[in-house]
C-alpha cells in the first residue's frame, strides 16, 4: 500500500473512489474541481491518497487557510473529507492517511483540527453519524470530540403561501420604515458593509462570490431601514443550486422584532414563484433562534451532523 500526495491526473480516480465509499454523498468531477482544486487554500501536500496496484483506494483532505491575513486561524486546520473504499476498510489505511495529514498540520504549526466546518468549500458541515457510524467511531477513537451539532432542513414549497398575519406584520414594519424587497444595485455596497459588521467574513464572501457569478439581484432579499440594510436572505448562491436557501440573517439589535420572520416568508414566496418546489440548507443550530424560526415556518430536520475537533500535540523525536 502506497501513501502519497495528490498528483495531477488523480482527479477522476479520486472521484471514483469517493463515489464507491460515499455513494449517498457522491460528487462529480466538476464539483471536485471547484471545491478542491480551485480552492485558494488547496495544496497537493494536504491531499493524501492510498494507492494499491495503481488503484486509488482511500484519501484524506487536510486544509490550512493561507489567505487569512487577520491571524484568526493561525493555529487551525480542517479535515474536510476522508474515506477508504469498502474492500480496503479495517486494514489501518485510514490511520496511515491520518498520520500524514497530522504531520502536514504540525509542520505548519496548526494544532487545532476541525472536521469539517471549513467554509465555503465544505462538502458536509460535519460527520453524519447516522449515515456513517464507523467513521464517527473512528474519529472518536483518534481523539476527536464533538464541538457542536448542526442540522440540515428542508421545506416543501408546493402548497406554500404567506400567512395573513405575516403580511399584516410586514405592513406594520413598513409603517415603521422597514421595507422588504429584492436587492437593488444601489444597495450592493450597503449590503456588503452590513455583512462585514454583523457576521463573519464567510457570509460576505458568499454574497460577493454569488454576485460575481450568475446570481440575480432578485435572489437576494433585504430589509432596508433609512437607506441602511438591516437584514438579508439569499437563495441559489451556492454552486448555482437554486433551491439551496441561505445565508439569512438580521442585525443583532433588531432581532425579535419579526424582521426575520417576514423576510424568510417573502424569500420563500419568491422561490416558489420562480417555480421551485423546495427550499433546503445544510447548517443551522436546531435549538438556536433561527432553528426555532425555521421549524415554525414548516422546515423539517433531514440530517444531523457533528462538527468535531482535536488538539494535536507536537511529535517528539527520540
Amino acid at each position: 500500500m502506497l501513501i502519497r500526495c495528490y498528483r495531477p491526473g488523480d482527479e477522476a480516480l479520486l472521484v471514483d473512489v469517493w463515489n464507491q465509499t460515499l455513494p449517498q454523498d457522491g460528487i462529480t468531477l466538476k464539483r471536485f474541481t471547484q471545491k478542491v482544486l480551485l480552492d485558494p487554500n488547496f495544496r497537493p501536500q494536504g491531499l493524501w491518497v492510498a494507492e494499491h496496484d495503481g488503484e486509488l483506494v482511500g484519501w484524506i483532505l487536510a486544509v490550512i487557510d493561507h489567505q487569512d491575513t487577520s491571524h484568526q486561524s493561525d493555529d487551525q486546520g480542517w479535515i474536510t473529507t476522508f474515506g477508504v473504499a469498502p474492500p480496503y476498510q479495517k486494514l489501518g489505511i485510514a490511520h496511515q492517511l491520518w498520520e500524514h495529514a497530522e504531520q502536514y498540520f504540525l509542520s505548519h504549526h496548526r494544532h487545532k483540527v476541525m472536521f469539517a466546518a471549513y467554509a465555503p468549500n465544505y462538502f458536509l458541515p460535519g460527520l453524519d453519524a447516522n449515515r456513517y457510524p464507523r467513521a464517527y467511531d473512528w474519529l472518536l477513537h483518534h481523539g476527536f470530540s464533538v464541538l457542536y451539532s448542526p442540522v440540515a432542513m428542508d421545506k416543501n414549497l408546493v402548497d406554500f403561501c404567506v400567512p395573513e398575519d405575516v403580511r399584516l406584520k410586514q405592513q406594520e414594519l413598513e409603517q415603521q420604515g422597514c421595507v422588504v424587497h429584492p436587492l437593488k444595485s444601489s444597495q450592493i455596497w450597503p449590503l456588503l458593509s452590513f455583512l462585514h459588521q454583523e457576521f463573519d467574513r464567510d457570509w460576505e464572501r458568499a454574497v460577493r462570490t454569488a454576485l460575481l457569478g450568475s446570481l440575480s439581484l432578485s435572489q437576494i432579499w433585504v430589509v432596508a431601514q433609512d437607506d441602511q440594510i438591516v437584514g438579508f436572505a439569499m437563495y441559489g448562491g451556492y454552486e448555482d443550486i437554486a433551491e439551496r436557501f441561505g445565508p439569512f440573517g438580521v442585525a443583532k439589535a433588531l432581532r425579535g422584532h419579526y424582521l426575520g420572520k417576514v423576510l424568510l416568508y417573502r424569500t420563500l414566496e419568491a422561490m416558489q414563484r420562480q417555480g421551485l418546489h423546495s427550499a433546503w440548507f445544510l447548517w443551522t443550530g436546531e435549538r438556536e433562534p433561527a432553528g426555532h424560526l425555521y421549524l415554525r415556518t414548516g422546515f423539517a430536520v433531514t440530517r444531523r451532523f457533528h462538527v468535531m475537533v482535536k488538539t494535536l500535540s507536537p511529535k517528539r523525536t527520540p
